[in-house]
This record gives C-alpha cells, sequence and structure tokens, in this order.
C-alpha cells in the first residue's frame, strides 16, 4: 500500500485511512494501491511518470463472468447422470 508514496519520495507526509468491502484481499489491496496512486496524481502531476512507469495508475481489467443458461455457474455444468 505504501509503494506509491515511497516511490514518489513522500514518506510520512500523508496519513492513509481506508474502508473496502467487497472483492478479496489481493483485490483489495491492488484497489487501495491504485486510489493512493491516483491521489498523488491529483495532487502533483509530475508523479504521474514515475507512477505510470512501475504499473500503479493501471486498473486491473479482468472482471466476473457472466452465468451461461443452462449451467451451474460461469463455466461449471451440472452433474451428468447417464442412467
Amino acid at each position: 500500500m505504501k509503494q506509491a508514496i515511497t516511490l514518489v519520495k513522500m514518506d510520512g507526509q500523508y496519513d492513509v485511512t481506508v474502508n473496502v468491502e467487497g472483492g478479496g484481499n489481493k483485490g483489495q489491496a491492488e484497489a487501495i494501491r491504485l486510489g493512493i496512486a491516483r491521489a498523488l496524481v491529483t495532487i502533483n502531476d509530475e508523479n504521474r511518470s514515475p507512477l505510470r512507469k512501475e504499473g500503479l495508475l493501471t486498473r486491473d481489467s479482468r472482471m466476473v463472468e457472466r452465468k451461461k443458461p443452462g449451467r451451474a455457474k460461469a463455466r461449471k455444468k451440472f452433474q451428468f447422470s447417464k442412467r
């Protein structure tokens, strides 16, 4: 979480308090990291280049696959019985 703040050499200048809901541990951690990076760019636009180079301003674009009709979930099929 402190990766973005450390990268732009602003250690100890800001206190960060975050409440997150939903997703897993990794998704929440990456969302916090993205939020902090975006806030640092808002504060000073010169922070954009180093944060972009480290990939801290890129959102993970993966989404949950939709449930298909006739299936239990997106890919899981109902149990097949031969008889």
